[in-house]
């Protein structure tokens, strides 16, 4: 099967510590909301500790139009997605010997925090010596499933292309969509959560000899996906594109939806694959929140604490959209995870969506 032979993460230069955020918040949305005070506690509740912006925090206490803000999105991922991928193939962490850029079959982009034609692995291709028939998939709307689906998609391409290495870029500047003047709580909910981060994965075929490039004794091959979609759920989360950029739209019943839908749907999958719930050693879970996360447990009924590295995850990073899942699968590839063990990937987005893998450590 498919196997995830390495993963980079970058993080923005700009670091943010919760009460600085908090403190930026109460500036800002003090006088439109009698209850600010209450409101801001959504801030100490969700966990996170810092996040990282590619702006610092005054960039954004003043207006700017969706060209500026578009513009800060092409240049900064263009600048990090390149610093993500050279770290991806010349990782020492991972990697017994660098993988040449010539090696690469397809890269599949991800993102859905701005704009790009033409899109942004197209303009890093210009910058780092691939091949010219490297394929390009750009995937752009996933929102915080879009890390899964796209190694998802890999694993297809791979598949077919037993002999493929593949790249799962993953961009997400979710700063740049910040709203100075949208006093809904969805936005103020938004500032307490969402963070800036890119990474990278190499997703490899099974005629692609990794064994002469792999330095980890096992690593997770992908033996499965799911891609799912609840009707007449289009409100639940996403972006309303409006002339001044993106504003997020952000429900307060994900947390129920989540306990109510998410077991029946893994149980099918896992069903399908002749395993049970019982049988998965970790679970690779996208950390939306904290809110999310108290869901997962409670809707699969699995212990707290198999989602300690989510757990981390959204505590030093927040919610990075589609890029986080990255960051928790670098470390649970960092372990020495025994030859057999079963993981469990999951990502929750737009749609309302869910991307489940199943992966087996080989």
């Amino acid at each position: 099967m498919p196997t995830i032979i390495s993963v980079a993460e970058v993080t923005p230069p700009f670091e943010v510590n919760q009460n600085q955020a908090m403190e930026f918040a109460r500036e800002i949305f003090s006088n439109s909301f009698k209850d600010i005070e209450r409101l801001l506690r959504a801030f100490q509740n969700g966990q996170i500790e810092k996040r990282h912006f590619v702006k610092d925090l005054d960039w954004f206490k003043e207006d700017k139009t969706f060209e500026e803000k578009n513009t800060a999105y092409i240049e900064s991922a263009v600048e990090l997605g390149k610093e993500a991928i050279v770290k991806c193939l010349h990782n020492n962490d991972f990697l017994t010997k660098d993988i040449s850029y010539q090696e690469i079959d397809c890269i599949f982009f991800i993102s859905t925090t701005g704009l790009a034609t033409p899109s942004i692995e197209a303009r890093i291709m210009n910058l780092l010596p691939f091949q010219p028939h490297t394929k390009r998939v750009p995937i752009w709307g996933l929102g915080c499933a879009g890390g899964a689906v796209g190694l998802s998609r890999a694993y297809e391409y791979c598949l077919a292309f037993p002999k493929a290495k593949v790249l799962v870029l993953s961009v997400e500047l979710c700063s740049l969509t910040f709203q100075r003047n949208d006093l809904s709580k969805s936005n103020l909910i938004g500032t307490s959560l969402f963070a800036d981060g890119i990474a990278c994965a190499l997703v490899c075929g099974d005629e692609s000899n990794i064994n002469d490039y792999r330095k980890k004794k096992t690593s997770p091959s992908i033996i499965a996906t799911q891609s799912t979609l609840m009707p007449d759920s289009l409100d639940v989360m996403g972006w309303e594109i409006k002339i001044n950029g993106l504003y997020v739209v952000f429900s307060r019943d994900i947390p129920n939806i989540i306990e109510n839908w998410l077991k029946p749907n893994v149980s099918e999958f896992l069903k399908e694959n002749h395993l049970g719930l019982e049988t998965i050693d970790y679970f690779i879970a996208h950390p939306g929140g904290k809110k999310v996360i108290d869901a997962y447990v409670k809707s699969l009924d699995i212990s707290v604490s198999m989602t300690d590295i989510s757990l981390e995850v959204l505590r030093q990073f927040g919610n990075m959209s589609s890029a986080t899942i990255f960051f928790v699968l670098k470390r649970f590839m960092e372990k020495d995870i025994p030859h057999g063990a079963l993981g469990l990937g999951t990502a929750l987005g737009p749609g309302f969506s869910s991307e489940l893998l199943l992966m087996r450590w080989m």
